[in-house]
């Protein structure tokens, strides 16, 4: 769940890269990284932190060129922060290139073996993003003509990627001298859209993670970029696009509607807004046939996320909407904090109760999603604390059973608190005195209905089937095993433990 940006412009991109970040700042708060292009030279600023406190004006006056790419970094499945993996990252063989990812490789222990083994390319992180530079950079090399490339040498270079790697990944890179490079992964799991704008002599282009960080910037949704689509833009401002996998099918990320990406969004030509309106519109339907929820006084969602999403059940029921959670919006998003001990420690700094609009009434708070519960038990209790009569608890998503693989943090099962558990003793778990959760077939249809075209989703975390087909009870354990040991901890198998964050 990072987020990436690169723009061929015909002024300056320092600024648009920076602005574009802080539009995504949303998907990585770990680090964030630019890097500009002048003529074959790069220039390139990263660092740990959120995007406002990794670019002082120094850095960004050293970041000249009119062509760049720029990254903020969410630290996925079992890694551990290193100031070494902050992107884009860069390699100077064949012809240097920059790279920024957002996705998870499934099979990047495996190539990164190949890559030492059988094309004696060296690998200095444990970074499956530089992985997956390294493939790019061998298949530029293996693609080139006479040590140049064109359109289709840089294509041929991405089929060669795709043949190699298997997993979710939305790319942005630049090639010393040539241009800017976007392209998706053959399930379309991670988004990416291009935008295009008038420049003074020519168009100009911008690819995004999400489309909020195109009409802020003066740039028009020219489309989504497809599954296995890549894009290539020269220094000249030349647009180029082919397919370049065999059988690509689109298949995004049901958590990127949910959860993820910014309500303001269009993604694959899906409004996010109005598909978390639909969720709360099918998950009152849900309400209304449970006999003992009809004692309801107000419904409250918990910000951001949840908001359209409780609007709509409120509306949809007849039901009074009340805001009774105010937001410190200085705390980062608690989903994404590593470790479970600050998770927990910023709930508390992070939501403040509005004690008028709980007591002595029966409360329907509404969240996104229930993951490790951590953060649902501690706002139930805030409820109660605020005087609630009764506090029941509804999600816009079904039970998040299964860790997910593709660029999510929640690789193990036994941090899930649905694992193991029914609905019922989740809700006891979480301190509800009832529980809804969204059903799989009613939250696809949700998203459906606003874009008939999306047939398939990728739903591992609800349903356990993991698109690309590679992954394996083993790998699993082993990602399970990666995760306790960069934090220090131990796993007990997939039993769920006391205490899961969220």
């Amino acid at each position: 769940m990072c987020g990436i940006v690169g723009a061929v412009a015909t002024g300056p991109v320092n600024q648009l890269l920076y602005d574009g970040l802080l539009l995504l700042q949303h998907r990585g708060q770990d680090a964030a990284g630019i890097v500009t292009s002048e003529g074959s030279s790069f220039h390139t600023w990263k660092g740990p932190g959120l995007v406002r406190d990794v670019f002082r004006t120094r850095n960004m006056r050293e970041l000249v060129g009119t062509t760049g790419i720029a990254h903020c970094r969410y630290p996925t499945a079992g890694s551990a922060w290193s100031d070494q993996e902050s992107q884009p990252f860069y390699v100077n063989s064949p012809f240097g290139v920059t790279l920024g990812h957002n996705g998870n490789l499934t099979n990047s222990d495996a190539l990164k073996r190949e890559l030492w083994e059988l094309d004696f390319r060296h690998v200095n992180t444990n970074s499956d993003s530089e992985v997956l530079l390294n493939v790019l950079a061998l298949e530029l090399e293996r693609a080139a003509r006479h040590h140049r490339l064109d359109a289709d040498a840089i294509f041929r270079a991405v089929a060669g990627v795709h043949r190699r790697c298997r997993g979710a990944y939305a790319v942005v890179a630049m090639i010393a001298g040539y241009g800017m490079l976007a392209f998706r992964d053959p399930f379309g799991i991670r988004p990416l859209v291009v935008g295009v704008a008038e420049g003074k002599s020519r168009s100009e282009y911008l690819v995004a993670s999400e489309s909020v960080a195109l009409l802020p910037l003066g740039y028009a949704l020219l489309r989504d970029v497809g599954p296995g689509e890549a894009i290539f833009v020269d220094l000249e401002g030349n647009f180029h696009a082919r397919q370049c996998a065999e059988h690509p099918s689109l298949n995004p990320c049901l958590f990127e509607y949910v959860y993820l990406a910014r309500p303001d969004s269009v993604i694959d030509g899906t409004s996010v807004y109005e598909a978390r309106l639909r969720m709360g519109g099918a998950l009152a339907e849900q309400v209304r046939a449970i006999p003992e929820a009809r004692d309801i006084d107000v419904v409250i969602p918990i910000p951001d996320s949840s908001r359209p999403s409780a609007l709509e059940l409120a509306n949809t029921l007849g039901l009074t909407y009340r805001e009774g959670f105010v937001k410190n919006r200085y705390i980062g998003r608690t989903f994404i904090m590593p470790g479970q001990e600050m998770r927990k420690k910023s709930v508390r700094q992070k939501l403040n109760a509005i004690g008028m609009e709980f007591k002595d009434k029966v409360v329907l708070l509404v969240d996104d999603s229930i993951v490790r519960g951590t953060t649902s038990r501690e706002i139930v209790q805030m409820a109660r604390d605020a005087g609630a009569r009764k506090v029941y608890f509804a999600s816009a998503s079904p039970p998040v059973r299964y860790p997910n693989v593709y660029g999510i943090d929640m690789p193990n099962q036994h941090e899930l608190v649905a694992t193991g558990r029914s609905e019922a003793g989740i809700a006891a778990e979480i301190g509800a005195d009832l529980l809804v959760y969204q059903r799989l077939d009613a939250l696809k249809e949700a998203v459906r209905r606003c874009n008939p075209a999306l047939t398939n989703f990728e739903a591992s975390c609800f349903d356990g089937h993991y698109i690309t087909g590679d992954v394996t009870p083993e790998y699993l354990a082993q990602l399970a095993r990666e995760r306790d040991e960069s934090r220090g901890t131990t796993t007990d198998g997939d039993e769920p433990r006391g205490g899961p964050g969220e």
